[in-house]
């Protein structure tokens, strides 16, 4: 990608009585001077190109589709041109877009040199956003089949189906609940992405009739993918699809994710148990004052108090942790963290002695902001901010804890790497713990889920 479009696209060892005095503190305003900057603003409008061009079965919906991704556009501040002309695949053209949405294509679209054109683009940091009868192209081209994830191979008729929701932080499905119903085109592929690619949401083959992929049937998945970023959905047949809103959201936020305007962690993603799924805190006591509140939608947020909402039900050693959060006030400066390697105990204190905080804060000082193991070693900035959401947007944290080694990834940008040399305190065993900061302080947080490492 040309620069023009790529712009739109020491530990601190401190005392127990310091962290104290600060873990749950509100930030001073001499903090808040001193505090590291959000990720900028795209100082120019990103653009994005809609290819439509079929060579096998052409769907009546594409008009449709192109409209809608205009009107979002409109809506959204992108930009959108429409094509089917294959000839818009050079190097030069295709520099201007963020991102190009391949809406229904099927069969061979482009030549050779146009696909050396993409594959450029792509591992030059350019997004693609496959839609529907995208899994339906190319065939003999096995770098686009890596970047769509996977090939059409069969489809039922139209039908209503279930759609579980495994991903709710990505912008294209944190809009959703943990079930999606609606009609479709429920396409079969010729194999599972889910080993290469982030399942955002799959389809419930006992809801309907004629799935073929033995129970685990991924729908809708992004992955980072030769030096770009990709996503894809299977739905979209049908001219009904582009007029409901949920579906427009949820195409909305793959092309947001593929432009880079919103970041998410795209690493494929198994193995994983949940410790709070929206279904109940089982397992969790609250420590201190305040609480969490459960919504319907299985989302978690901080009320009051200076407290920790930890899980009881076990400790942990070497693992991965993972969580969805957001800064949900109508400020969007909101302090919260992440506890790992605590003892038991019904004091909160005993977590800011005895183990580590990961930050959630917008402006603090850089060992205390988001993204920083608290008052010991701070983020990488420039990777935090490459990788931070704005407010009111969702993140996802892995806090990985091999040993006495810590690391963080935010969006799946690895922003922090602690290794722990206090003998006072060990990562090794402890218990994890989602802390509620204060009155004002409004964090929320879902699918907190976890798997052990050997």
């Amino acid at each position: 990608m040309t620069s023009t479009a790529h712009s739109r696209r020491a530990s601190l060892t401190a005392a127990a009585a310091a962290l104290l005095a600060g873990a749950f503190a509100v930030p001073s305003q001499a903090a808040e001077s001193q505090a590291a900057p959000l990720a900028e603003p795209r100082a120019e409008q990103s653009k994005v190109l809609v290819f439509s061009k079929t060579a096998g079965f052409r769907h009546d919906s594409i008009p449709d589709g192109i409209a809608a991704v205009r009107q979002l556009g409109a809506e959204h501040g992108f930009g959108v041109d429409a094509t089917e002309d294959a000839a818009a695949f050079t190097p030069k053209k295709l520099a201007q877009y963020d991102a190009v949405v391949f809406l229904s294509t099927t069969g061979d679209v482009l030549n050779e040199g146009q696909q050396r054109a993409f594959e450029k683009y792509i591992g030059d940091g350019g997004g693609y956003v496959g839609v529907h009868a995208a899994a339906d192209t190319e065939y003999d081209w096995k770098w686009y089949g890596g970047l769509a994830g996977a090939y059409f191979e069969s489809h039922p008729a139209i039908q209503p189906a279930t759609t579980k929701i495994e991903d709710r932080g990505h912008p294209a499905t944190a809009h959703l609940g943990e079930s999606w119903n609606r009609t479709d085109e429920w396409y079969n592929y010729r194999s599972n992405p889910r080993k290469k690619a982030h399942v955002l949401a799959a389809l419930d083959e006992g809801s309907y009739t004629g799935g073929t992929m033995g129970g685990d049937h991924p729908l809708a998945w992004c992955q980072e993918y030769a030096g770009g970023r990709a996503f894809y959905t299977g739905a979209g047949h049908t001219k009904e699809s582009y007029a409901d809103p949920a579906f427009r959201q949820h195409l909305l936020g793959g092309i947001q994710y593929a432009t880079g305007a919103v970041r998410a962690d795209c690493r494929p993603e198994t193995g994983y148990t949940p410790l709070y799924d929206g279904h109940g805190l089982d397992g969790w006591k609250q420590a201190g004052p305040g609480s969490f509140e459960e919504s319907p939608d299985g989302t978690l947020t901080t009320r009051g108090g200076m407290g920790l909402l930890w899980y009881a039900a076990r400790e942990f050693g070497s693992y991965s942790l993972k969580l969805d959060w957001k800064m949900a006030s109508a400020g969007g400066d909101d302090n919260s963290g992440v506890f790992v390697g605590f003892p038991a105990s019904d004091d909160p204190w005993s977590a800011v002695e005895k183990g580590y905080e990961i930050q959630i804060d917008a402006s603090d000082v850089e060992e205390k902001t988001t993204g920083a193991v608290y008052g010991f070693q701070s983020a990488d900035l420039d990777a935090r901010d490459a990788a931070l959401n704005q407010p009111g947007e969702w993140n996802t944290y892995e806090i990985r804890v091999e040993g006495e080694r810590l690391r963080v990834f935010l969006n799946g940008a690895l922003v922090n790497n602690f290794t722990n040399a206090d003998p006072a305190r060990s990562l090794k065993d402890g218990y994890v713990g989602l802390q509620n900061h204060g009155e004002g302080d409004e964090v929320a947080f879902r699918n907190v889920r976890v798997r052990e490492l050997r």
